[in-house]
């Protein structure tokens, strides 16, 4: 802690020197900064109104960050991990730990659209990577379960990425990094508007050699396009389309059950939105999408182990579809009551010969019905209620309820307490995996067989938080205590053969994160987060009629804090210094007994660039000064990474 006492004298005297000459800022500045937040309740609203703890990270950090993607950025936001490696998908992050090889207990929207990924375990991997960070215009994060909005999927929490409206990106935009580790990425943005109409196509490439140790070469190509069409007073239409493909090294060739070989991930999209202003106090939405996932890894596999000189195929391979269909109504009784409601269908099939040991398709479908309201029974009390009623043809039913009460203590000071009850239903791989080793029509061994007896878990929430948004000291602040009991927790019997999911232990997380953000003075800004995590077990379950062992695995650093510091140089200069120090945790891929910490800094400098009739940026980028960390295996580093951004607009 007394380096961190050290860090931020420094900084701060620094900043003092960097702003001399600046001018102050009003009160208007920070009391006109209370942004709307669209995803925690379906219903828009100030950030002090809503049912939740909230991280908004808008366009100016996105980009002042010098972040590559976005599972990169979510490091900086507290109680979030993240890993850059693409040994499961993808660079992934996980809120209160990764449990495993895929983040699958938080949800991530793009534009309101789910980008679970039924194939994968339910993994946000592929979803985190839909968009490129140049086509965001912000991120709401909410730190906490919202199920009672969003379902099952939002079991601990929920990313929402907004894209760019293409009334704000018209004309061709470029950009490209290039720097050490083979960084190379490019991207072409292009709007243009007609009468009643506007359009955004963007295409993008981000590719380098990966972690140090792993098998790398890693690459993602993006195609996006949207179309907001206004076809008449009160309606509006909105066509969302595009394509992901990453194609990633995996594996060790020391490892035969491992092999190293090249994969390729695919996946596309379509989107349509319908919205229709009723009234002055009523609106009606009507949403449509549909996600096709492709999936292609196979390596050869020698049986000298069975006594036969010859090898089979280890296949992953498959494909899977999903299809949504929601409606939802808004409703609003004056400045008291605001009321939305709908429903939701949601089909799923996933089909993998080599993975379920059939080659018909493995349906699951889900209707639900949510309500949330916002009442305001008095001029300072918000209460917010809500609940989603979900059936899944393959786990049964279950009811998600919130409470949350936002007490306004005073002006720009907000205490929030409440609780939630939500639900996650095992994945298609957890209830009907079956991967068997077949040489010459000889069964040679069930590697994974699900026993379908797995139960949905459960985690019953519970939390206090406050929201200052102080003018007269200059700062805003949000703390969340929480309290989170995680029952019948889902994970694989890897000691049983052939290996099984079950319901194996119950266990709670409690703590306190908190976020600070400080602007002293024009073309300055601080932020400070720290997430304090304790794991505790309330009970383990049984294997094979022994208590299951995880010996000190730890998913979450206990203590982990981030500075992030923006200052603006004269020049126009844009200097940007981020430093993060997590306590130790066991990465993903390191078994129950492994633990590792981390620690990192990047430095981002940017001065404006012209060229003719172009305006854009030059940047240079600098992550991690300090010495290599650990990430997601033993064998794999994050080393320091050097790049240039250059960006033109016209």
């Amino acid at each position: 802690m007394n380096r961190w006492i050290v860090w931020c004298a420094w900084l701060a005297g620094s900043a003092s020197v960097c702003a001399q000459g600046t001018t102050g800022l009003s009160e208007r500045d920070f009391l006109t900064d209370v942004p709307l937040v669209l995803s925690v309740s379906r219903l828009p609203q100030r950030l002090d109104d809503t049912p939740g703890a909230v991280t908004v990270l808008d366009r100016e950090f996105i980009r002042l960050s010098g972040a590559r993607d976005v599972a990169d950025l979510l490091r900086l936001v507290p109680g979030f991990q993240s890993s850059m490696s693409f040994e499961s998908i993808a660079p992934q992050a996980s809120y209160h730990g990764g449990f495993s090889s895929y983040s699958n207990r938080i949800q991530v929207l793009v534009d309101g659209r789910s980008t679970y990924s039924a194939y994968f375990i339910g993994s946000v991997e592929p979803g985190l990577q839909s968009v490129a960070m140049d086509d965001i215009e912000r991120i709401e994060v909410l730190r906490g379960s919202n199920s009672a909005a969003y379902g099952a999927r939002a079991f601990l929490g929920v990313i929402n990425i907004v894209t760019r409206d293409p009334v704000d990106i018209q004309g061709t935009q470029l950009s490209l990094n290039a720097g050490n580790n083979a960084i190379g990425d490019a991207r072409a943005s292009m709007g243009w508007s007609a009468e009643k109409a506007s359009f955004r196509l963007a295409v993008d490439r981000r590719s380098d050699a990966g972690l140090a140790g792993s098998n790398g070469a890693n690459r993602i190509d993006r195609f996006n396009f949207r179309a907001d069409l206004r076809p008449a007073s009160g309606d509006e239409l909105q066509l969302r389309l595009g394509t992901l493909a990453i194609d990633a090294g995996k594996g060790d060739p020391s490892q035969l059950d491992n092999l190293a070989r090249d994969t390729r991930y695919e996946s596309s999209y379509l989107q349509l939105d319908w919205r229709r202003s009723l009234d002055q106090d009523q609106d009606l939405a009507l949403s449509y999408s549909h996600g096709h996932e492709t999936y292609r890894d196979a390596f050869p596999y020698s049986l000298q182990a069975f006594g036969i000189n010859d090898s089979i195929a280890i296949d992953a391979s498959g494909v899977s579809r999903s299809d949504t269909l929601s409606l939802q109504h808004t409703w609003r009784a004056g400045s008291r009551l605001r009321m939305v409601w709908g429903a939701e269908f949601r089909r799923e099939q996933v089909i993998s010969r080599p993975v379920y040991n059939t080659d018909d398709a493995l349906t699951t479908n889900f209707s639900r019905l949510f309500g949330n309201l916002e009442w305001r029974p008095e001029k300072n009390l918000v209460l917010n209620a809500g609940a989603m009623a979900e059936s899944s043809s393959t786990s049964g039913s279950s009811l998600a309820p919130r409470l949350m009460l936002n007490w306004h203590l005073a002006d720009g000071q907000t205490l929030r307490v409440g609780a939630s009850r939500a639900y996650r239903p095992p994945s298609t791989y957890e209830q009907f995996a079956d991967v068997r080793y077949i040489w010459n029509g000889h069964l040679l061994e069930v590697s994974t067989l699900s026993s379908g007896k797995v139960q949905p878990e459960s985690v019953f929430s519970r939390e206090v938080g406050y929201l200052g948004i102080l003018p007269q000291l200059a700062l805003n602040l949000d703390v969340r205590a929480f309290h989170e009991r995680i029952d019948g927790f889902i994970t694989q019997l890897n000691t049983t053969r052939p290996k099984d999911y079950a319901n194996t232990e119950n266990f709670s997380v409690h703590g306190l994160e908190y976020q600070l953000k400080w602007q002293p003075w024009s073309g300055t800004r601080f932020m400070f987060n720290q997430a304090y995590l304790n794991f505790s077990l309330i009970d383990r379950g049984i294997e094979n009629g022994l208590a299951v062992d995880y010996g000190n695995a730890l998913p979450a650093p206990k203590l982990a804090s981030t500075l992030t510091w923006f200052q603006k140089l004269p020049g126009n200069l844009d200097l940007s210094i981020m430093h993060q120090d997590s306590g130790t945790m066991t990465p993903q891929r390191t078994g129950h007994d492994h633990q590792a910490a981390m620690t990192r800094t990047d430095l981002r400098l940017a001065a404006p660039l012209r060229l003719g009739a172009q305006r854009g940026e030059l940047a240079v980028v600098v992550q991690n000064l300090g010495l290599p960390y650990m990430d997601a295996d033993p064998a794999y580093a994050f080393q320091r990474r050097a790049f240039v951004t250059v960006r033109l607009n016209q």
